[in-house]
């Protein structure tokens, strides 16, 4: 039996970019086939349920083949491309090896023993010279003659078992095969001189996606709805829900039919808060940094947990544990053309005033910009969510998944108050603190609101607090 292929072709699959994500979609193009491509460059981005991402190729070649196209949801182990790392020119396969075409006599086999047809061919991959040398096995090798089991099963009639070469890898490559349950003999090599990389084996590893044509074919029908004729294609517009917006959906619903959750506000006098933004704002070390109401109050919620730390905590429902956290990550709510995501600065509570300024203007231009990568909205400990920026008084935010506090903070703007025995226009807002009351008691979440709201009403405590 004689098989055809492309040794030289390599294809890329889609990557796990979000840490367990199973499906990504195709969201651009930057190459396409025929186009020359470099290892590192990237070729397309993608868009899974928590970012949209770039995608380098790892190899230098041609685009030989784009497998879907753009708008196409693709599940994660899926060729997306194939690059011909030759140059375009196709190997042809060797022949494959079987009872049938290439019967064994005894005798001959005995006395000239032919190398050559020994060698194994993997169905759908040719053999290729190799350079590498191999240390020395125990048993027989490739030139010596066949052994008497070989003569043995050809005289009762059986053809004689092919003995494999032993697959080319370094010993911890070979340990993290045997670890995940991978036979090297079935993994396709991608390292130099036909030897075979972790990667290799991390992608036998990964489960098989169906078949690509298979895809569009699958999604299509769950896209139309089934009822079309009480849809008014006129006066309706139906928006598939996919990606960020979709992930953003789940985790909601989730997290608000999962954690019991307790809001409470409280109305503040920012107006010193908003005197001393003015005056950071002409404070050298504060030059060419974002210095807003949200850094101050970032700031007094880190002070704030700093006095009351058992609010930095999640809630381990497998082990029915509270998990204390000993950092802050504090996570920023941020509205994105794909929808609303929460990246967070890790370990925001060691970070100066003009670093934390630093970071949070990073955190929004990166978000705007639509690059904010899947770590960057993972590990999260507390979050903020500035509601205030829509012209609204306050909300009642839903728990970030995994986080047991969320603080919400509404426009500030100027109202009648009572200052000095007085009545006179101050700058007021209203923040809304919600909690997950299985790891946040009402006492504690009241001491954590009551200090935020105390800070900005004297944001000199930032100092005697801090």
């Amino acid at each position: 039996m004689t098989t055809m292929t492309e040794a030289s072709v390599r294809e890329f699959k889609m990557p796990d970019v979000g840490e367990g994500l199973t499906e990504a979609e195709i969201l651009k193009w930057y190459v396409q086939p025929g186009d020359t491509v470099t290892d590192g460059q990237v070729v397309c981005e993608v868009e899974t349920a928590k970012a949209a991402v770039e995608l380098p190729i790892p190899y230098d070649g041609v685009v030989r083949e784009l497998h879907f196209p753009e708008g196409t949801t693709v599940d994660v182990g899926t060729v997306i491309i194939a690059v011909d790392v030759a140059g375009g020119a196709p190997v042809p396969a060797a022949e494959a090896v079987t009872p049938a075409a290439a019967p064994v006599e005894p005798a001959a086999a005995a006395e000239e023993p032919k190398p050559a047809a020994r060698q194994p061919v993997l169905v759908g991959y040719g053999v290729a010279a190799s350079s590498t040398k191999r240390r020395p096995r125990k048993g027989p090798e490739a030139g010596i003659p066949v052994p008497a089991q070989a003569i043995q099963a050809e005289l009762n009639g059986h053809a004689p078992a092919v003995e494999k070469p032993r697959p080319l890898a370094k010993p911890p490559v070979r340990k993290l095969a045997k670890d995940l349950g991978v036979d090297l003999g079935a993994v396709t090599p991608s390292g130099p001189d036909g030897v075979i990389t972790r990667e290799d084996v991390h992608a036998a590893a990964a489960p098989r996606p169906a078949e690509p044509v298979a895809a569009p074919v699958a999604v299509a029908p769950a896209v139309t709805p089934a009822p079309v004729e009480s849809y008014d294609t006129v006066r309706e517009t139906r928006v598939p829900v996919k990606g960020v917006r979709k992930a953003t959906a789940a985790a909601m619903v989730g997290s608000a039919f999962t954690a019991p959750h307790v809001t409470e506000f409280v109305t503040v006098d920012v107006t010193r808060t908003m005197k001393l933004v003015e005056e950071l704002k002409q404070d050298r070390e504060m030059q060419g940094l974002r210095v807003n109401p949200l850094l101050l109050i970032a700031k007094a919620l880190l002070v704030a947990i700093k006095r009351n730390p058992d609010i930095n905590a999640s809630w381990d429902e497998a082990n029915q544990e509270i998990v204390q956290k000993h950092y802050v990550n504090l996570g920023i709510a941020a509205a994105t053309p794909r929808g609303l995501i929460v990246p967070n600065i890790k370990d925001a509570h060691e970070k100066t005033l003009p670093r934390l300024a630093e970071a949070l203007g990073e955190l929004v231009s990166t978000a705007r910009e639509g690059k904010t990568s899947p770590a960057a909205m993972q590990g999260g400990t507390v979050t903020i969510t500035n509601v205030g920026v829509f012209g609204v008084d306050t909300g009642t935010p839903i728990l970030n998944p995994g986080e047991s506090a969320i603080l919400a903070i509404g426009a500030i703007k100027l109202q009648p108050w009572v200052h000095k025995g007085k009545v006179k226009p101050r700058q007021v807002t209203t923040l809304a603190l919600s909690f997950d009351h299985r790891v946040v008691d009402g006492e504690l979440g009241s001491k954590v609101l009551a200090d935020v709201a105390a800070i900005l009403e004297q944001p000199k405590r930032l100092i005697t607090w801090a």
